[in-house]
């Protein structure tokens, strides 16, 4: 299609039948797939076929970035434009990239700082790859990284995610 013709690899993973998103980044891949076969059955596979690709040499991108990477690399430098002013900002940056990025990027996701509202104690994130739409993001942005804002830096009241 249009939107793969400029990532082969891309464009070959969309090949499997149930492949229905794909998520790069400079440290992975996160593939998403329909409800219809269990990750058991196929997992192997990708990841077989990932490797041998990576193998073989081949480009994960030729020419120009198509347009969905386009959207990733804006999506990316508007959670990157977040520069810290504040002594508490500069703290939840830091917890982030200490302490929930290393866990995120483990699960194949992204997590970014989109904005903290200090007079209402509310931090906004914007939740990538597979974290995006994920059941388990919410539990793990209330239970986890609430709490973890909770013991650390209790002025972050609410912790909010927004998904691109």
């Amino acid at each position: 299609s249009e939107e793969t013709q400029n990532s082969p690899l891309e464009a070959r993973l969309f090949n499997f039948p149930f492949v229905t998103g794909i998520f790069i980044t400079a440290n992975f891949i996160t593939v998403t797939k329909n409800n219809l076969i269990d990750w058991e059955d196929v997992v192997m596979e990708i990841r077989e076929y990932i490797t041998e690709y990576l193998k073989d040499g081949k480009s994960v991108f030729i020419g120009e970035i198509h347009e969905n990477t386009q959207q990733e690399v804006k999506h990316a430098a508007i959670a990157s434009e977040f520069i810290p002013n504040t002594d508490t900002e500069k703290k939840i940056v830091e917890i982030l990239e200490d302490y929930v990025r290393p866990a995120v990027e483990q699960d194949g996701g992204a997590i970014h700082v989109k904005n903290y509202n200090s007079e209402a104690g509310k931090l906004t994130v914007i939740l990538r790859g597979s974290c995006s739409g994920c059941p388990s993001s919410s539990v793990t942005l209330k239970a986890g990284i609430q709490g973890l804002f909770d013991r650390m830096l209790p002025e972050v009241k609410e912790v909010v995610a927004e998904e691109l």
